[in-house]
Protein backbone atom coordinates (compact mmCIF):
# COMPACT_ATOMS: atom_id res chain seq x y z
CA UNK A 1 0.00 0.00 0.00
CA UNK A 2 1.41 3.46 -0.61
CA UNK A 3 2.44 5.59 1.78
CA UNK A 4 -0.07 8.44 2.85
CA UNK A 5 0.42 11.75 3.71
CA UNK A 6 -1.48 14.44 5.85
CA UNK A 7 -1.70 17.62 3.76
CA UNK A 8 -0.47 21.07 5.36
CA UNK A 9 -0.85 24.37 5.29
CA UNK A 10 2.51 26.74 5.07
CA UNK A 11 3.03 26.38 8.15
CA UNK A 12 2.99 21.92 8.56
CA UNK A 13 -0.15 22.13 9.95
CA UNK A 14 -2.54 19.29 8.89
CA UNK A 15 -5.49 20.35 7.04
CA UNK A 16 -7.73 17.35 7.70
CA UNK A 17 -6.90 15.50 4.42
CA UNK A 18 -4.33 13.07 3.34
CA UNK A 19 -2.41 12.51 -0.01
CA UNK A 20 -0.93 9.57 -1.62
CA UNK A 21 3.07 10.24 -2.20
CA UNK A 22 2.66 9.75 -6.16
CA UNK A 23 0.17 12.20 -5.87
CA UNK A 24 2.22 14.49 -3.92
CA UNK A 25 5.35 14.24 -5.87
CA UNK A 26 3.69 14.52 -9.14
CA UNK A 27 1.98 17.95 -8.22
CA UNK A 28 3.56 19.30 -5.68
CA UNK A 29 1.11 19.38 -2.87
CA UNK A 30 2.63 20.49 0.34
CA UNK A 31 3.17 17.76 3.27
CA UNK A 32 5.94 17.50 6.08
CA UNK A 33 9.55 15.52 6.89
CA UNK A 34 11.70 15.74 9.50
CA UNK A 35 15.06 16.11 8.84
CA UNK A 36 17.17 14.91 11.73
CA UNK A 37 21.24 16.15 12.04
CA UNK A 38 23.43 14.57 14.01
CA UNK A 39 26.46 16.07 14.95
CA UNK A 40 29.67 15.45 16.96
CA UNK A 41 31.93 18.10 18.44
CA UNK A 42 36.14 18.04 18.05
CA UNK A 43 37.01 21.23 20.30
CA UNK A 44 35.91 24.17 18.29
CA UNK A 45 34.98 22.15 15.23
CA UNK A 46 31.52 20.78 14.69
CA UNK A 47 30.94 17.73 12.53
CA UNK A 48 27.92 16.76 10.63
CA UNK A 49 27.31 13.17 9.73
CA UNK A 50 25.57 13.06 6.27
CA UNK A 51 24.14 10.00 4.59
CA UNK A 52 24.92 8.80 0.72
CA UNK A 53 21.48 8.32 -0.36
CA UNK A 54 21.45 5.09 -2.44
CA UNK A 55 21.82 4.79 -6.35
CA UNK A 56 17.93 4.07 -6.52
CA UNK A 57 16.49 6.80 -4.54
CA UNK A 58 14.31 8.62 -7.03
CA UNK A 59 15.53 12.00 -5.83
CA UNK A 60 18.97 13.47 -5.79
CA UNK A 61 20.43 9.42 -6.50
CA UNK A 62 24.32 9.17 -5.31
CA UNK A 63 24.38 12.61 -3.39
CA UNK A 64 25.20 13.05 0.40
CA UNK A 65 22.21 14.58 1.94
CA UNK A 66 20.83 15.70 5.71
CA UNK A 67 21.92 12.58 8.52
CA UNK A 68 18.73 10.96 8.18
CA UNK A 69 15.50 12.53 6.62
CA UNK A 70 11.99 11.27 5.74
CA UNK A 71 8.11 12.43 5.35
CA UNK A 72 6.31 12.30 8.16
CA UNK A 73 2.99 9.88 7.61
CA UNK A 74 -0.53 10.66 7.56
CA UNK A 75 -1.48 10.94 11.57
CA UNK A 76 2.25 11.10 12.49
CA UNK A 77 3.70 13.66 14.58
CA UNK A 78 6.75 15.17 13.43
CA UNK A 79 9.20 14.14 16.90
CA UNK A 80 7.84 10.17 16.26
CA UNK A 81 8.57 10.58 12.33
CA UNK A 82 12.53 11.83 12.96
CA UNK A 83 13.15 8.84 15.69
CA UNK A 84 11.53 6.14 13.15
CA UNK A 85 13.92 7.73 10.35
CA UNK A 86 16.71 7.30 12.56
CA UNK A 87 16.15 3.87 13.45
CA UNK A 88 15.26 3.04 9.92
CA UNK A 89 18.18 4.57 8.08
CA UNK A 90 20.95 4.75 10.71
CA UNK A 91 19.64 2.17 13.52
CA UNK A 92 20.31 4.65 15.80
CA UNK A 93 17.42 4.03 18.22
CA UNK A 94 16.52 7.81 20.28
CA UNK A 95 14.66 8.67 23.22
CA UNK A 96 12.37 11.70 23.12
CA UNK A 97 15.22 13.28 25.00
CA UNK A 98 17.81 12.33 22.81
CA UNK A 99 16.21 14.80 20.06
CA UNK A 100 16.40 18.79 20.05
CA UNK A 101 13.27 20.54 17.76
CA UNK A 102 15.61 22.90 16.20
CA UNK A 103 12.62 25.15 13.53
CA UNK A 104 11.36 24.37 10.65
CA UNK A 105 12.37 25.53 6.80
CA UNK A 106 10.35 24.98 3.24
CA UNK A 107 11.78 22.85 0.44
CA UNK A 108 10.34 23.81 -2.88
CA UNK A 109 11.59 22.98 -6.38
CA UNK A 110 10.90 20.92 -9.44
CA UNK A 111 13.89 18.70 -10.76
CA UNK A 112 13.82 15.54 -13.33
CA UNK A 113 15.27 12.49 -11.84
CA UNK A 114 15.51 9.28 -13.89
CA UNK A 115 13.77 10.61 -16.67
CA UNK A 116 10.74 11.99 -14.76
CA UNK A 117 9.68 15.44 -13.41
CA UNK A 118 9.71 15.44 -9.15
CA UNK A 119 8.00 18.17 -7.66
CA UNK A 120 8.49 18.65 -3.79
CA UNK A 121 6.80 20.81 -1.73
CA UNK A 122 7.43 20.37 1.99
CA UNK A 123 7.61 21.83 5.24
CA UNK A 124 10.62 20.51 7.21
CA UNK A 125 10.72 20.12 10.92
CA UNK A 126 14.51 19.79 11.81
CA UNK A 127 15.82 18.01 14.74
CA UNK A 128 19.27 17.65 16.20
CA UNK A 129 21.06 14.39 17.85
CA UNK A 130 23.79 15.29 19.93
CA UNK A 131 25.00 11.87 21.30
CA UNK A 132 28.18 10.15 20.46
CA UNK A 133 28.13 8.37 17.12
CA UNK A 134 30.42 6.14 15.73
CA UNK A 135 30.18 5.66 12.14
CA UNK A 136 31.40 2.53 11.21
CA UNK A 137 29.12 0.81 13.65
CA UNK A 138 25.94 2.27 12.04
CA UNK A 139 23.37 -0.33 10.80
CA UNK A 140 22.18 1.70 7.49
CA UNK A 141 19.25 0.77 5.50
CA UNK A 142 20.83 -0.31 2.50
CA UNK A 143 18.08 0.95 -0.18
CA UNK A 144 17.85 4.11 1.23
CA UNK A 145 21.75 4.66 2.59
CA UNK A 146 24.60 3.93 0.55
CA UNK A 147 27.24 4.91 3.24
CA UNK A 148 27.79 7.55 5.97
CA UNK A 149 30.67 10.61 6.57
CA UNK A 150 31.67 12.78 9.12
CA UNK A 151 31.60 16.60 7.25
CA UNK A 152 33.04 19.61 8.72
CA UNK A 153 29.79 22.00 9.32
CA UNK A 154 31.98 24.72 7.67
CA UNK A 155 32.28 22.47 4.52
CA UNK A 156 28.94 21.35 3.93
CA UNK A 157 27.76 25.40 4.18
CA UNK A 158 30.55 26.15 1.73
CA UNK A 159 29.25 23.27 -0.71
CA UNK A 160 25.79 24.73 -0.25
CA UNK A 161 26.78 28.01 -1.57
CA UNK A 162 28.83 26.73 -4.26
CA UNK A 163 26.80 23.21 -5.55
CA UNK A 164 29.58 20.71 -6.80
CA UNK A 165 27.39 18.08 -7.53
CA UNK A 166 28.29 16.14 -4.52
CA UNK A 167 25.92 17.07 -1.95
CA UNK A 168 22.60 17.81 -1.90
CA UNK A 169 21.57 18.92 1.72
CA UNK A 170 18.90 21.65 1.99
CA UNK A 171 20.54 25.27 2.55
CA UNK A 172 17.41 26.49 4.75
CA UNK A 173 17.86 23.27 6.93
CA UNK A 174 21.50 23.40 7.25
CA UNK A 175 21.33 26.94 8.64
CA UNK A 176 18.40 25.99 10.84
CA UNK A 177 20.99 23.93 12.36
CA UNK A 178 23.85 26.69 12.32
CA UNK A 179 22.12 29.48 13.54
CA UNK A 180 20.63 26.99 16.77
CA UNK A 181 24.28 25.92 17.46
CA UNK A 182 25.56 29.57 16.57
CA UNK A 183 27.44 28.93 13.84
CA UNK A 184 28.26 31.54 11.27
CA UNK A 185 26.08 31.11 8.61
CA UNK A 186 25.02 34.62 6.75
Amino acid sequence: MEEMFDITDENGIPTGETVTRSRAHNEGIMHRTAHIWVIRRRGEQIDVLLQKRSANKESFPGMYDTSSAGHIQAGDEPLESAKRELGEELGIRAQDEDLTYVGKFHIHYEKEFHGKLFKDNEVSFVFLYDKPVDAEKLVLQEEEVEGVKWFPIEEVYGNCLHRDGTMCVPTEGLKTIMRFLKVPCD
